[in-house]
């Protein structure tokens, strides 16, 4: 149980999610997320149950992406111990949490995944693995493609965008590229197809300040254009709105944007989204064992209540089920327009 202290002081230079905390609470906008959610009956905003165990293994990753929130890359080194990952596993087995969402960094190149996939679907839960799909070509990887088809994991694959120009402009040369090849491959194992019971989903964010397109018609054009030009299906498409925060802030600071578009945020904030978002049926823990409400709030240094278990050493359900669900200006951009949340648009 010693393991977190030590753990938590090996933060990265470039984690400020305090200081950033602090820039979004100085932004000048029209009311604060409280505000909005008070006056939607929403506060203080609470779970409905945990759902979902969202597990950032660690900041490691093949890629790196101009609007990544994470601050994720090659020269991360934080990783989930295997004394946090068992206990990650060992609340799977203990509570009934149907999924379990495993995330990075590029989740992939964490020793541990493969045994976490293995005992998460041996306990018979769903398991979504969040994947670049660069990370599928490389050698060392290679297994991976039909790891995840064996063991029927469910791929969240993100992609920028449908053409090379735009998506490598997000990610870097040849992205789109090894993608496309990527998602080809896990076409011909059966993902993407009616009744393989092997699900494809693909999941994009604008490139720029601005919320995205509605999802329901982005869908339907990225499946005519992936089709035609590339002969690749998929289930569904995820839009998500870009969070001012981390890589993304820095875009904006840089721009003299930050304050434009929160402010449009602020202006699209609809309680119908606010009262669906992801928090209130995900757990986040982060790669040192510290738990969330959500990978945002994760990426700002803002941990749970301090009012319930802070650690996933420490879990404990009824209280977690029970707590205030830590907020900020950042949340707006959950709650605009349709919502936005790890599955995309709230409203469709």
């Amino acid at each position: 149980m010693s393991v977190l202290p030590t753990l938590q002081k090996q933060r990265h230079p470039l984690a400020g999610g305090a200081a950033q905390r602090v820039r979004l609470a100085a932004l000048p906008v029209a009311r604060s997320f409280a505000d909005a959610l008070d006056g939607a009956g929403l506060l203080p905003l609470r779970p409905t149950g945990i759902g979902v165990l969202q597990v950032n293994v660690g900041k490691k990753c093949n890629q790196t992406c101009h609007h990544c929130h994470v601050d994720a890359g090659p020269d991360r080194t934080e990783m989930m111990p295997g004394a946090v990952v068992d206990a990650c596993l060992g609340v799977l087995a203990e509570h009934d949490i149907p999924v379990l969402d495993i995330t990075g960094g590029a989740p992939e190149l964490h020793p541990d995944f493969r045994r976490m996939v293995q005992a998460a679907r041996a306990l018979g839960r769903r398991v979504i693995d969040r994947c670049n799909l660069t990370i599928t070509q490389l050698p060392n990887y290679r297994y991976l493609p039909r790891f995840l088809a064996d063991q029927r994991v469910e791929i969240v694959a993100s992609l920028p965008y449908f053409q090379a120009k735009q998506t490598d402009a997000q990610r870097g040369d040849g992205v789109f590229e090894s993608s496309i090849v990527a998602l080809q491959e896990l076409n011909t194992l059966g993902y993407g197809h009616a009744g393989s019971g092997l699900v494809l989903n693909l999941v994009t964010n604008p490139v720029g300040a601005f919320l995205p397109p509605a999802q329901g018609a982005a869908e339907r054009e990225w499946r005519q254009r992936l089709a035609r030009s590339h002969g690749i299906v998929f289930n569904n498409l995820y839009t998500i709105t870009n969070m001012p925060i981390s890589r993304f802030l820095e875009y904006l600071d840089s721009r003299g944007q930050a304050e434009a578009y929160l402010t449009r945020l602020v202006q699209a904030f609809n309680p119908a989204a606010a009262a669906g978002v992801m928090c209130r049926d995900t757990l986040s823990v982060g790669w040192d064992g510290t738990l969330y409400d959500c990978d945002f709030n994760q990426q700002l240094d803002l941990p749970v209540d301090a009012r319930t278990p802070r650690t996933i050493l420490e879990f404990e359900a009824q209280s977690l089920v029970a707590r205030d669900i830590a907020i900020g200006n950042h949340c707006f951009g959950c709650t605009a327009g349709a919502g936005s949340s790890c599955g995309g648009a709230l409203e469709t």
